[in-house]
């Protein structure tokens, strides 16, 4: 199977394995007037109706039994407007296609995750984020949307616009798939620029006793703990005046493909069969990447290959709770019969506008669980999201989490405007699933 979903015999599986749906049809449009005439199709057939990206969520957030939209020919750069400093592309557009079709013209977006993937709007519709003291998630980098509602009329929204067209704008840049499909996304963008990577251990305790200073001297701060251990990989990322020095393409091979997908894929794969093994790979796992600098164009730096399959959990926290929420989680791990083979990633993010942000109103910090696929999850990401939650956390909407509606009125201010906004939008639910009713109620 290929990084992307995959659709045979009728069934469609998210990247993971662990999601899978069979819809009545599946559509390819090629226009946004087909599209259209399909959501208003599937309206007379009384089906619903999902688009889906690369399936990167671990949720069933794209799953559907009715008609399933695949946006593949919804791709490609329609407008680059030098003088606003926005790029507007095709929904469809994978990542990788955008930040490559980005840099030829000599631009970038200024933070992005660290996979590249999955669709635009798959990305920005789950509000995939990277790292950043300044710079937000990838939705908080849109500036402009159109959407497909479900009576098949096409909105354009952005702050600029009406107060209506102004409320679908703070809603659907993180809008689940709820509000609408998402045909197009205006994104600002900047001149392309370098950045330095600087990659090293430091021990968990000395990650945690300097992290505000880590996180306010640098622009993208992020480290991984790896459980069992008491050692963390850091990165930090910032931008350069250059020149260019990129990893080496010998080095490059053997650290991120060899040691960190190759290696690290038989490292799992043996703790899957043998779970006492864990602790001391990990110990060995821990210690296998040196530290290391370079310097090249964002994209190259902020995102990875990841070919080893794994599910996921990851939690929001606010900021200044970060330290204690993750030294509780050590001394859970500590104390249980759990082995973990993978590591623990933390990242931040400043507070956006966007009503359903995990950054939504408050300075955040992101902790990143995650098993190895076919390995049970269930007893470790309870235990983690008992301690999450305990700290106001809120779950990434791709990723693994039990929460339901009422939860979210109570973490989310603006909740009840977003699901207010649906029920004017979207009134018989034309884009609901069992997914959206747990997580927006019905």
């Amino acid at each position: 199977m290929s990084s992307t979903a995959s659709g045979k015999s009728g069934t469609w599986r998210n990247w993971a394995g662990n999601v899978s749906a069979r819809p009545v049809r599946d559509v390819t449009p090629a226009s946004v007037e087909e599209l259209a005439a399909a959501v208003r199709q599937a309206a007379e057939d009384g089906l619903r109706v999902k688009a889906v990206g690369s399936g990167h969520s671990f949720t069933a957030v794209a799953a559907t039994d009715g008609v399933l939209i695949r946006p593949q020919l919804l791709t490609g750069i329609r407008k680059i407007d030098r003088a606003a400093g926005t790029v507007t592309v095709e929904a469809g557009t994978p990542l990788k296609r955008l930040n490559v079709a980005l840099a030829r013209e000599g631009l970038s977006l200024t933070n992005m995750g660290d996979i590249m993937e999955q669709t635009v709007s798959g990305a920005t519709s789950t509000g995939t984020h990277g790292t950043g003291r300044d710079s937000a998630s990838i939705a908080a980098q849109i500036t402009a949307l159109e959407l497909v509602t479900a009576d098949g009329s096409v909105i354009n929204c952005s702050e600029k616009g009406t107060e209506e067209e102004r409320a679908v704008f703070a809603a659907a840049r993180i809008g689940l798939g709820a509000l609408g499909v998402v045909t197009a996304i205006t994104f600002s963008v900047e001149p392309l620029f370098l950045l330095t990577a600087r990659e090293e251990p430091m021990t968990f305790d000395e990650v945690t006793s300097t992290f505000d200073e880590l996180h306010a001297e640098n622009e993208h701060f992020e480290f991984y703990w790896f459980p069992h251990t008491g050692n963390c990989n850091t990165k930090r990322n910032n931008r350069s005046a250059g020149p260019e020095k990129p990893v080496g393409r010998i080095r490059g091979l053997f650290e991120d493909e060899f040691l960190s997908n190759g290696l690290f894929q038989v490292a799992n794969s043996v703790g899957r069969a043998v779970p006492a093994t864990i602790p001391a790979i990990a110990k060995i796992s821990s210690r296998a990447l040196s530290a290391r600098t370079y310097t090249d164009i964002p994209y190259k730096v902020f995102t990875s290959p990841r070919r080893v399959r794994f599910t996921e959990m990851e939690y929001s926290v606010p900021r200044a709770a970060l330290v204690e929420t993750l030294r509780e989680l050590k001394a859970m791990i500590d104390r249980s019969p759990l082995r973990i083979s993978f590591p623990v990633e933390v990242r931040t993010a400043p507070a956006d506008d966007i009503t359903l942000s995990t950054a939504s109103g408050r300075d955040s910090a992101y902790i990143a669980i995650h098993m190895y696929k076919g390995t049970p999850h269930r007893a470790y990401f309870t235990a983690a999201e008992r301690i999450f939650t305990a700290h106001e956390g809120r779950p990434h909407w791709g990723k693994l989490h039990t929460l339901e509606a009422e939860h979210f009125a109570e973490i989310y201010p603006r909740f009840g405007e977003f699901t207010a906004l649906r029920d004017r939008l979207d009134p018989d639910r034309r884009f609901g699933n069992d997914y959206l009713r747990r997580v927006l109620g019905t």
